[in-house]
């Protein structure tokens, strides 16, 4: 291969390497029938650039293929730290430099440029390469739902506005904006944080298919800002969403340029749970209620001992059943059908809770109607005479089956007056 670049597109070369040395450590040559390509890519593979000038830039350019494969070109991988030395200082280019030329022998491993500088001098760089096949970014743009385009200096300024050591942003685009604004992965008291907008007017072209933000890497674009800026270079921008790469894209007549950079992907949240909602229907509440020490109904369930003995409980009944307050469930009927579990009015819950207030006997009590006068003759005939231990067992035996079969009366039936005489048990 053999080109011949004269004027100021000698500068234009040079900067286009400058650009590809922010993206990584090796320069690819790759001369091909639709002009030079120059390919950089970084060493984690994340961003990718490439330079292809058509044959209309250069005064003179003609592809050589390789004598070894016939067919193949050759594609010569240079060290961007030996190539980069001759195109530092560009202003020097400009002023002395009137022709540059470059030649690849595939015989003897050398790319060699000749700057041919004012006054008859000529400059000769033997750099010596590797043969190697360079990596290639493919991705279709025009498969992309957001598309922006903007002059180079409007997107110069924004670059500028960050600091040189910010290393990543992010673009949000909606409908109504563009946001651009520093990124940072661990939160920093001490950091500087930059954030703008700018209205869709300020694009000449503006297409959005999605909302969507992305984060990349601002260092390895800088260098194709630069390069679009000095050539008033309109840019192209193509991306969607998070995790999709985006491509930065000048297209001029003599040259295009693409950088294709990665893009952070966005952090989800775990994902929700597959069970559905509980199902909301009519549920049964148990509604407790406050009893007395012995309950009145059923009254086949008291078991009373021998006078001066504790009551004991029904076999059926719970051993907490007459601790403290006594709760207990409510019967049948007072079951509440309710899906909100509000109480609801029950006439004969609440009789029996009348009931119970009117006669609230300890356990050590027992309420007899004031009318059973045989009652009140035993228990006077008790508390009179203090018989011996053979007769106070027997009255006191027959004195438990008298309250007993009060107890079952006063059950079944209740008396008119609500008024009743409380004998003490010895």
């Amino acid at each position: 291969m053999k080109c011949s670049i004269e004027g100021n597109h000698v500068k234009a070369f040079g900067k286009a390497i400058h650009a590809l040395a922010r993206i990584g450590e090796d320069l690819w040559l790759d001369p091909l029938e639709k002009g030079l390509a120059l390919r950089a890519v970084n060493s984690a593979h994340s961003a990718y650039a490439c330079f292809l000038f058509s044959p209309l830039f250069f005064q003179h350019y003609s592809p050589r293929l390789s004598t070894q494969t016939l067919g193949t070109p050759v594609k010569c991988q240079l060290a961007m730290k030996s190539i980069l030395p001759l195109f530092r200082c560009l202003a020097t280019i400009e002023r002395n430099v009137n022709r540059c030329e470059i030649s690849i022998s595939s015989d003897e491993n050398w790319v060699v440029f000749q700057f041919y500088c004012r006054h008859g001098i000529i400059k000769t760089h033997n750099l010596s390469f590797q043969e190697s096949e360079a990596l290639q970014a493919v991705f279709p743009t025009n498969l992309c739902p957001n598309v922006l385009k903007a002059q180079a200096k409007l997107l110069g300024d924004i670059a500028r506005h960050f600091p040189t050591s910010q290393e990543e942003v992010t673009l949000a685009i909606s409908p109504v904006r563009v946001t651009l604004k520093n990124y940072y992965e661990e939160e920093c008291d001490r950091a500087m944080y930059t954030e703008m907008s700018l209205h869709p007017d300020e694009f000449d072209y503006y297409q959005v298919g999605i909302d969507s933000h992305i984060t990349f890497c601002l260092k390895e674009l800088r260098g194709l800002l630069s390069f679009a800026e000095s050539h008033g270079l309109p840019v192209c921008v193509h991306f969607g969403p998070s995790g999709k790469p985006v491509s930065f894209s000048l297209d001029d007549m003599p040259l295009t340029a693409t950088v294709v950079l990665a893009t952070l992907e966005e952090r989800t949240s775990d994902p929700p749970s597959q069970t559905g909602p509980a199902q909301t229907g009519p549920t049964y509440r148990w509604v407790p209620r406050m009893c007395p020490p012995y309950p009145v109904h059923p009254p086949s369930t008291v078991h009373r001992p021998p006078c001066g003995g504790a009551p004991s409980a029904p076999a059926s009944a719970s051993p907490a059943a007459h601790d403290g307050p006594h709760e207990s469930p409510v019967l049948a009927e007072d079951r509440v059908l309710s899906s909100q579990a509000s109480p609801v009015f029950s006439a004969a819950f609440h009789l029996r809770k009348l009931l119970d207030l009117q006669n609230p006997s300890p356990p050590w009590e027992e309420a007899v109607p004031t009318h059973n006068t045989d009652a009140e003759a035993a228990a006077a005939a008790a508390t009179a005479t203090t018989p011996s231990n053979n007769q106070t067992t027997a009255i006191e035996d027959m004195e438990a089956e008298s309250i007993c079969a009060t107890t079952k009366m006063a059950a079944n039936t209740i008396p008119a007056t609500p008024l009743a005489a409380k004998v003490m048990r010895p």
